[in-house]
Protein backbone atom coordinates (compact mmCIF):
# COMPACT_ATOMS: atom_id res chain seq x y z
CA UNK A 1 0.00 0.00 0.00
CA UNK A 2 2.94 2.14 0.78
CA UNK A 3 4.39 1.73 -2.74
CA UNK A 4 0.92 2.31 -4.23
CA UNK A 5 0.33 5.38 -2.66
CA UNK A 6 3.90 6.93 -3.29
CA UNK A 7 3.12 5.64 -7.11
CA UNK A 8 0.07 7.79 -7.26
CA UNK A 9 1.03 10.84 -4.96
CA UNK A 10 4.47 11.02 -7.43
CA UNK A 11 3.22 9.51 -10.66
CA UNK A 12 3.28 12.64 -12.85
CA UNK A 13 6.93 14.00 -11.57
CA UNK A 14 8.37 10.26 -12.21
CA UNK A 15 7.24 9.89 -15.94
CA UNK A 16 8.46 13.37 -16.50
CA UNK A 17 11.84 12.83 -15.03
CA UNK A 18 11.79 9.21 -17.06
CA UNK A 19 11.05 11.18 -19.95
CA UNK A 20 13.33 13.75 -20.24
CA UNK A 21 16.26 11.80 -18.82
CA UNK A 22 15.63 8.85 -21.93
CA UNK A 23 14.93 12.07 -24.49
CA UNK A 24 18.46 13.76 -23.66
CA UNK A 25 20.20 10.42 -24.09
CA UNK A 26 18.50 9.95 -27.38
CA UNK A 27 19.21 13.48 -28.70
CA UNK A 28 22.83 13.25 -27.83
CA UNK A 29 23.11 9.90 -29.13
CA UNK A 30 21.52 11.23 -32.27
CA UNK A 31 24.09 14.01 -32.50
CA UNK A 32 27.01 11.97 -32.07
CA UNK A 33 26.08 8.33 -34.31
CA UNK A 34 22.81 9.42 -36.58
CA UNK A 35 21.85 6.86 -38.37
CA UNK A 36 20.73 8.90 -41.27
CA UNK A 37 20.68 11.93 -42.77
CA UNK A 38 17.67 14.46 -41.85
CA UNK A 39 15.80 15.68 -44.21
CA UNK A 40 14.05 19.01 -43.21
CA UNK A 41 15.67 21.02 -40.12
CA UNK A 42 15.65 19.71 -36.88
CA UNK A 43 14.29 23.17 -35.49
CA UNK A 44 11.33 23.01 -37.93
CA UNK A 45 10.37 19.79 -37.22
CA UNK A 46 11.43 19.14 -33.52
CA UNK A 47 9.45 22.88 -32.48
CA UNK A 48 6.51 21.48 -33.92
CA UNK A 49 6.70 17.64 -33.13
CA UNK A 50 7.04 18.87 -29.66
CA UNK A 51 4.35 21.26 -29.57
CA UNK A 52 1.74 18.48 -30.34
CA UNK A 53 3.22 16.87 -27.35
CA UNK A 54 2.43 19.55 -25.21
CA UNK A 55 -1.14 19.88 -26.46
CA UNK A 56 -1.81 15.96 -25.99
CA UNK A 57 0.02 15.98 -22.85
CA UNK A 58 -2.82 18.90 -21.53
CA UNK A 59 -5.45 17.33 -23.47
CA UNK A 60 -5.20 14.26 -21.22
CA UNK A 61 -4.75 15.40 -17.95
CA UNK A 62 -7.84 17.94 -18.63
CA UNK A 63 -10.21 14.41 -20.23
CA UNK A 64 -8.21 11.84 -17.94
CA UNK A 65 -7.15 13.59 -14.68
CA UNK A 66 -6.51 10.01 -13.10
CA UNK A 67 -4.71 8.59 -16.19
CA UNK A 68 -4.19 5.87 -16.51
CA UNK A 69 -2.57 4.53 -12.35
CA UNK A 70 -5.22 6.60 -11.02
CA UNK A 71 -7.89 3.89 -12.91
CA UNK A 72 -6.17 1.09 -11.69
CA UNK A 73 -6.14 2.29 -8.18
CA UNK A 74 -10.10 2.26 -8.26
CA UNK A 75 -10.19 -0.54 -9.79
CA UNK A 76 -8.16 -2.26 -6.94
CA UNK A 77 -10.01 -0.39 -4.53
CA UNK A 78 -13.89 -1.79 -6.07
CA UNK A 79 -11.65 -5.27 -7.03
CA UNK A 80 -12.43 -4.71 -10.54
CA UNK A 81 -10.57 -6.91 -13.03
CA UNK A 82 -9.42 -10.65 -13.43
CA UNK A 83 -6.38 -9.86 -11.32
CA UNK A 84 -7.95 -8.31 -8.18
CA UNK A 85 -9.71 -11.88 -8.00
CA UNK A 86 -6.50 -13.80 -7.41
CA UNK A 87 -4.05 -13.80 -4.56
CA UNK A 88 -1.22 -13.19 -7.08
CA UNK A 89 2.17 -12.37 -5.99
CA UNK A 90 3.28 -8.78 -6.63
CA UNK A 91 6.36 -10.44 -8.19
CA UNK A 92 3.79 -12.62 -10.70
CA UNK A 93 1.73 -10.02 -11.21
CA UNK A 94 4.01 -7.15 -12.63
CA UNK A 95 5.06 -8.96 -15.22
CA UNK A 96 1.80 -10.41 -16.47
CA UNK A 97 0.21 -7.21 -16.15
CA UNK A 98 2.70 -5.37 -18.52
CA UNK A 99 2.69 -8.02 -21.01
CA UNK A 100 -0.96 -8.12 -21.12
CA UNK A 101 -1.29 -4.54 -21.33
CA UNK A 102 1.86 -4.32 -24.29
CA UNK A 103 -0.06 -6.59 -25.99
CA UNK A 104 -3.09 -4.45 -26.38
CA UNK A 105 -1.40 -1.62 -27.38
CA UNK A 106 0.14 -3.65 -30.15
CA UNK A 107 -3.44 -4.66 -31.47
CA UNK A 108 -4.32 -1.14 -31.04
CA UNK A 109 -1.38 -0.09 -33.28
CA UNK A 110 -2.36 -3.17 -35.74
CA UNK A 111 -6.06 -1.80 -35.79
CA UNK A 112 -4.67 2.24 -37.01
CA UNK A 113 -3.96 0.52 -40.13
CA UNK A 114 -6.69 -2.13 -40.58
CA UNK A 115 -9.72 0.69 -40.14
CA UNK A 116 -9.48 3.38 -42.39
CA UNK A 117 -11.02 6.03 -39.74
CA UNK A 118 -8.36 5.33 -37.53
CA UNK A 119 -5.95 5.33 -40.31
CA UNK A 120 -6.69 8.93 -41.08
CA UNK A 121 -5.93 9.95 -37.87
CA UNK A 122 -2.51 7.73 -37.38
CA UNK A 123 -1.14 9.58 -40.29
CA UNK A 124 -0.09 11.99 -38.48
CA UNK A 125 2.56 9.70 -36.79
CA UNK A 126 3.72 8.13 -40.23
CA UNK A 127 3.81 11.67 -42.22
CA UNK A 128 6.75 12.77 -40.44
CA UNK A 129 9.63 13.43 -42.93
CA UNK A 130 12.39 12.11 -40.67
CA UNK A 131 12.97 9.33 -38.02
CA UNK A 132 13.78 10.63 -34.64
CA UNK A 133 13.21 10.98 -30.79
CA UNK A 134 10.37 13.39 -31.60
CA UNK A 135 8.71 10.61 -34.07
CA UNK A 136 8.00 8.54 -31.15
CA UNK A 137 5.60 10.75 -29.47
CA UNK A 138 4.15 12.35 -32.70
CA UNK A 139 0.56 11.51 -32.69
CA UNK A 140 -2.87 13.28 -33.20
CA UNK A 141 -4.63 14.20 -30.14
CA UNK A 142 -7.75 12.53 -30.99
CA UNK A 143 -5.60 8.87 -31.43
CA UNK A 144 -4.21 9.72 -28.43
CA UNK A 145 -7.39 10.17 -26.21
CA UNK A 146 -8.81 6.96 -28.12
CA UNK A 147 -5.80 5.07 -26.93
CA UNK A 148 -5.83 6.38 -23.17
CA UNK A 149 -9.76 5.24 -23.32
CA UNK A 150 -8.56 2.10 -24.65
CA UNK A 151 -6.27 1.62 -22.04
CA UNK A 152 -8.61 2.61 -19.49
CA UNK A 153 -10.76 0.07 -20.62
CA UNK A 154 -7.73 -2.50 -20.07
CA UNK A 155 -6.74 -1.75 -17.19
CA UNK A 156 -10.34 -1.34 -15.57
CA UNK A 157 -11.13 -5.93 -17.35
CA UNK A 158 -7.04 -6.75 -16.52
CA UNK A 159 -7.14 -5.51 -12.67
CA UNK A 160 -3.04 -4.79 -12.54
CA UNK A 161 -1.36 -3.19 -9.84
CA UNK A 162 -0.48 0.16 -10.01
CA UNK A 163 2.77 -0.29 -9.98
CA UNK A 164 2.75 -2.21 -12.69
CA UNK A 165 0.53 0.18 -14.93
CA UNK A 166 3.51 2.68 -13.84
CA UNK A 167 6.08 0.70 -15.28
CA UNK A 168 4.15 -0.03 -18.24
CA UNK A 169 3.93 3.96 -19.30
CA UNK A 170 7.44 4.58 -18.56
CA UNK A 171 8.74 1.40 -20.99
CA UNK A 172 6.46 2.49 -23.29
CA UNK A 173 6.92 5.68 -23.28
CA UNK A 174 10.95 5.30 -23.11
CA UNK A 175 11.27 2.44 -25.34
CA UNK A 176 8.48 4.73 -28.32
CA UNK A 177 11.35 7.10 -27.86
CA UNK A 178 14.46 4.86 -28.07
CA UNK A 179 13.13 2.75 -31.32
CA UNK A 180 11.99 5.52 -32.99
CA UNK A 181 15.85 6.99 -32.48
CA UNK A 182 17.95 8.42 -35.55
CA UNK A 183 20.91 5.86 -33.61
CA UNK A 184 23.56 3.56 -34.92
CA UNK A 185 23.65 0.56 -33.36
CA UNK A 186 26.36 -2.17 -33.89
CA UNK A 187 24.70 -5.20 -36.54
CA UNK A 188 25.39 -7.58 -33.91
CA UNK A 189 24.14 -5.70 -30.54
CA UNK A 190 20.88 -4.79 -32.95
CA UNK A 191 20.72 -8.67 -33.14
CA UNK A 192 20.59 -9.58 -29.93
CA UNK A 193 17.85 -6.89 -28.40
CA UNK A 194 15.41 -7.51 -31.00
CA UNK A 195 14.52 -10.95 -28.73
CA UNK A 196 13.82 -8.50 -25.98
CA UNK A 197 13.11 -4.87 -27.27
CA UNK A 198 12.32 -3.60 -30.28
CA UNK A 199 14.98 -1.50 -31.58
CA UNK A 200 15.07 1.50 -34.35
CA UNK A 201 16.19 -0.39 -37.03
CA UNK A 202 13.59 -2.88 -36.64
CA UNK A 203 10.74 0.03 -35.95
CA UNK A 204 12.35 2.19 -38.56
CA UNK A 205 10.95 -0.88 -41.56
CA UNK A 206 7.58 0.25 -40.18
CA UNK A 207 8.01 3.89 -41.37
CA UNK A 208 8.94 2.95 -44.66
CA UNK A 209 6.91 4.73 -47.78
CA UNK A 210 6.48 1.10 -48.96
CA UNK A 211 2.66 -0.12 -47.91
CA UNK A 212 4.08 -3.72 -47.47
CA UNK A 213 6.59 -2.75 -45.23
CA UNK A 214 4.57 -0.14 -43.17
CA UNK A 215 2.38 -2.72 -42.41
CA UNK A 216 5.06 -5.03 -40.43
CA UNK A 217 7.00 -4.48 -37.37
CA UNK A 218 3.92 -3.24 -35.16
CA UNK A 219 5.34 -3.07 -31.84
CA UNK A 220 6.98 -0.47 -29.58
CA UNK A 221 8.40 -2.46 -26.02
CA UNK A 222 7.72 -5.84 -26.49
CA UNK A 223 9.24 -7.64 -30.58
CA UNK A 224 7.69 -10.95 -29.72
CA UNK A 225 4.01 -10.05 -31.00
CA UNK A 226 5.83 -9.40 -34.43
CA UNK A 227 6.90 -12.51 -34.49
CA UNK A 228 4.07 -14.44 -33.39
CA UNK A 229 1.75 -13.14 -35.65
CA UNK A 230 3.62 -13.31 -38.50
CA UNK A 231 3.82 -9.41 -39.36
CA UNK A 232 7.75 -9.36 -38.41
CA UNK A 233 10.24 -8.31 -41.09
CA UNK A 234 13.97 -8.05 -40.48
CA UNK A 235 15.13 -5.72 -42.57
CA UNK A 236 13.67 -3.03 -45.86
CA UNK A 237 14.51 -3.75 -49.06
CA UNK A 238 16.44 -0.41 -49.86
CA UNK A 239 18.84 -0.87 -46.90
CA UNK A 240 17.98 1.70 -43.66
CA UNK A 241 19.91 4.18 -45.84
CA UNK A 242 18.54 4.28 -48.59
CA UNK A 243 14.64 3.72 -47.81
CA UNK A 244 12.42 6.23 -47.59
CA UNK A 245 10.46 7.67 -44.73
CA UNK A 246 7.16 9.39 -44.45
CA UNK A 247 4.12 8.46 -46.46
CA UNK A 248 3.67 8.45 -50.69
CA UNK A 249 1.71 11.75 -51.38
CA UNK A 250 2.14 13.37 -48.26
CA UNK A 251 5.94 15.44 -48.82
CA UNK A 252 4.51 19.33 -48.23
CA UNK A 253 6.62 20.28 -45.38
CA UNK A 254 3.58 22.82 -45.02
CA UNK A 255 1.72 19.70 -44.03
CA UNK A 256 3.52 17.33 -42.47
CA UNK A 257 6.32 19.35 -40.33
CA UNK A 258 3.92 22.39 -39.33
CA UNK A 259 1.74 21.59 -36.34
CA UNK A 260 -1.68 23.05 -37.90
CA UNK A 261 -0.76 20.90 -40.87
CA UNK A 262 -0.90 17.81 -38.57
CA UNK A 263 -3.96 18.89 -36.91
CA UNK A 264 -5.94 19.13 -39.85
CA UNK A 265 -4.44 16.04 -42.39
CA UNK A 266 -6.58 13.51 -40.98
CA UNK A 267 -9.86 15.74 -42.77
CA UNK A 268 -7.86 16.04 -45.86
CA UNK A 269 -8.59 13.51 -48.66
CA UNK A 270 -10.30 10.22 -49.00
CA UNK A 271 -9.95 7.12 -46.72
CA UNK A 272 -8.22 4.68 -49.52
CA UNK A 273 -9.50 1.14 -47.52
CA UNK A 274 -7.79 -0.91 -45.40
CA UNK A 275 -4.26 -0.12 -45.18
CA UNK A 276 -2.86 -3.05 -43.52
CA UNK A 277 -4.34 -4.68 -46.78
CA UNK A 278 -1.39 -3.55 -48.65
CA UNK A 279 1.02 -6.41 -47.56
CA UNK A 280 2.68 -8.39 -50.39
Amino acid sequence: MRIEQYVLDHEPAIRLGVFLAVFGIIALWEVFAPRRARSLSRVLRWSNNLGLVAINTVLLRLLFPLAAVGVAAFAAERGWGLLNHFPLPLWFALPVAVIVLDLAIWLQHVMTHAVPALWRLHQVHHADADFDVTTGARFHPIEIVLSMGLKIAVIAALGPPVLAVLIFEILLNATAMFNHGNVRLPKNLDRALRWCVVTPDMHRVHHSTERDESNSNFGFNLPWWDRLFGTYRAQPRAGHTGMAIGLSGHTDPREVAWLDGMLRMPLRGEADGYAINRRR
